[in-house]
């Protein structure tokens, strides 16, 4: 077998410009997955965080029926009490589970008492929401940063579009008039201590409120939510908690239907950006078949070359009574050999300019968001050791072919070409 791999590499080296330009094509591919790779799920991890720590959660469970009538923030498909008391014992009793926080989400117009607009407002317990969503106080621009009292009671947190519309500042006094679910109308003023962006884009119109506030506002009398918001203490286990999570919820039936009551999402479910995440997931796999068929053209052009040029020794080393499969394994060896090191090459300049990237942190913003979020792509180790098998065995059946048609040459047939 030794002598085999000197011979397939010395085989190799006698084309030397062919077998650089094929191995470079072949190590530049590599790289590119790489490197597209490292960025494009750097990105997308960066994203995904900001959406999720800032405003979304992890996992949201409702009352079945809410998520189809989101958009109309209703009031009457709602987490009973008692049904919330269950659900907070199936979290707290769940390892997974970090945090999570109760939500009570509703429309409401808003007046400096000269204008008027509407704005979405989202009714929490602020030490319970910044468990939730840690990254939910910095985008708060202006305003009390503390996590535990961003938002008091008799206080409110506006968005900067409609701070800047209104000409409002911390300090200023709002109304906030909001419908009730039995179609009362009510009104509060509020003061304002805090002025965040929004990262759901510059027509956001997102605020919030005390809970105990949007009970008053809102009369509702028992301790029914709207939404609870869960953070996970590990965000890869997303898909197998939510799975068990979704079977606990399953348990709580109705008492007149004896069907489940409440539903379970996660994020990709109820953000808009996660098509741009499976966007991205697509092109990282778009990019990885290119890359396998420019091993498989070139390794095969390579190897079919190499076949034709060398008729005259096949037809020698058989006359000779080398065997067909020792043949066979030659040209295999050569072929796996050159798909093998050109992706060893194109993984390390991958890594490289990865490092380089991290290195040089470059920062962008998201939206209308003034968080600056540093692009720092991990090394992909999953990644690399794919790329490598798979080139490997792109070249094994790329050079499957020109082996077997050298291996089963006649060696009359072969020394015509001497």
């Amino acid at each position: 077998m030794k002598n085999i791999i000197k011979i397939a590499w010395r085989n190799l080296l006698r084309y030397t410009r062919r077998t650089l330009l094929t191995s470079s094509l072949i190590a530049v591919g590599v790289a590119l997955v790489i490197i597209f790779g490292g960025i494009g799920n750097s990105f997308k991890n960066e994203i995904i965080g900001l959406i999720t720590n800032s405003n979304v959660g992890d996992i949201q469970i409702h009352k079945k029926g809410y998520v189809g009538s989101i958009d109309n923030l209703p009031l009457d498909i709602t987490i009973p009490e008692g049904g919330l008391k269950k659900i907070e014992s199936l979290l707290d009793n769940n390892t997974e589970v970090k945090a999570y926080s109760k939500r009570i989400r509703f429309g409401a117009m808003v007046s400096n008492f000269v204008q008027t607009t509407n704005m979405r407002l989202t009714a929490i317990y602020p030490e319970k929401e910044s468990q939730t969503c840690p990254a939910l106080v910095k985008r708060i621009k202006e305003g009390d940063l503390n996590p535990d009292t961003f938002v008091k009671p008799g206080s409110v947190v506006i968005p900067q579009n409609i701070a800047n519309g209104m000409n409002l500042k911390v300090g200023n006094d709002l109304v906030l008039v909001a419908t009730n679910k039995d179609g009362s109308v009510n009104g509060m003023t509020f003061k304002i201590s805090g002025i965040s962006e929004n990262i759901m884009g510059p027509q956001g119109k997102d605020g919030y409120i005390h809970i105990d506030d949007a009970r008053s506002l809102l009369r509702i009398e028992d301790g029914e939510i709207t939404e609870i918001a869960v953070k996970l203490n590990n965000f890869n286990k997303l898909n197998r908690t939510y799975l068990q999570l979704k079977n606990d919820l399953s348990q709580i039936k109705g008492e007149k239907t004896d069907k489940p009551v409440f539903e379970i999402h996660t994020w990709e479910e109820l953000v808009p950006f996660s098509t741009i995440a499976k966007i991205i997931t697509l092109l990282i796999m778009v990019v990885r078949i290119v890359l396998f068929i420019i091993v498989l053209v070139s390794i095969l052009n390579v190897m079919m070359m190499s076949v034709y040029e060398r008729l005259g020794e096949i037809g020698t080393i058989a006359s000779i009574g080398t065997l067909p499969s020792k043949i066979l394994a030659l040209f295999l060896t050569e072929g796996l050999s050159l798909g093998f090191f050109s992706a060893i090459t194109g993984n390390i300049i991958g890594i490289a300019i990865l490092l380089i990237i991290r290195a040089a942190k470059f920062n962008f913003t998201f939206g209308d968001a003034r968080t600056e979020l540093t692009l720092a792509p991990q090394i992909p180790t999953t990644e690399v050791l794919l790329t490598i098998i798979f080139v490997v065995i792109i070249s094994a059946l790329a050079s499957l072919q020109p082996a077997l048609k050298a291996s089963k040459m006649e060696p009359v047939e072969a020394l015509r070409h001497v």
